[in-house]
């Protein structure tokens, strides 16, 4: 099973991703935790340029983010799949689709098209969106980042891209209100996993 987390910057995605997969392990299921962009060495260098690097063009920002999942698809996703693993991802694709292909007005179609010949076609079974309000995330960031960096504005419109998204791709995107307990929200997601199965 491959599940991803997705949500702006500051909604708990990262750490809802943990839980999953510590819950995952404690069921007895071996799991492969990873992130993006990261997860693989070539991800890692990819990271650094993006999140500390240089200020760069929506397009080169995009294919790089593509360029870091394509390695993490390739070499740690489909081998974890193909070895009977549960995959679970601090986000993917949607996340370029909702800050590039959406916020940066790139066009979702170009920006998926560019994903999904990068990774062979090779989407979550389940990606859990996490919601808060955007102006209580941006408050909860470190701003630390090139893209937490940016003003409150850009996350209010990243936020409206994935709720978007999850309006076009439901039988996929799962969304959950993350303004409640972390432990409370960790619990309603094992919970719509297990309807799933």
């Amino acid at each position: 099973m491959f599940l991803s987390f997705e949500g702006v910057d500051g909604s708990g995605k990262t750490t809802q991703a943990s839980l999953l997969a510590e819950a995952l392990r404690a069921d007895g299921r071996e799991v492969v935790a990873t992130r993006e962009p990261g997860g693989t060495r070539l991800g890692e260098e990819v990271r650094e340029l993006l999140l500390e690097g240089v200020e760069m063009s929506a397009w080169a920002e995009t294919t790089l983010f593509a360029a870091a999942r394509a390695e993490l698809a390739e070499r740690v996703i489909a081998p974890a799949l193909a070895a009977g693993n549960d995959v679970v991802c601090d986000r993917y694709i949607d996340s370029s689709l909702a800050y590039q292909g959406i916020a940066r007005g790139l066009g979702l179609e170009r920006v998926l098209e560019l994903n999904l010949t990068v990774t062979n076609g090779l989407l979550p079974d389940r990606t859990f969106l996490v919601l808060v309000d955007p102006g209580v995330a941006f408050e909860r960031t470190k701003r630390s980042d090139r893209i937490e960096l940016e003003g409150e504005a850009f996350h209010r419109a990243v936020d409206e891209a994935y709720r978007s998204l999850a309006e076009m791709f439901p039988e996929r995107i799962t969304t959950v209100d993350g303004n409640r307990p972390a432990e409370e929200v960790a619990e309603e997601i094992r919970g719509r996993l297990r309807e799933l199965s």
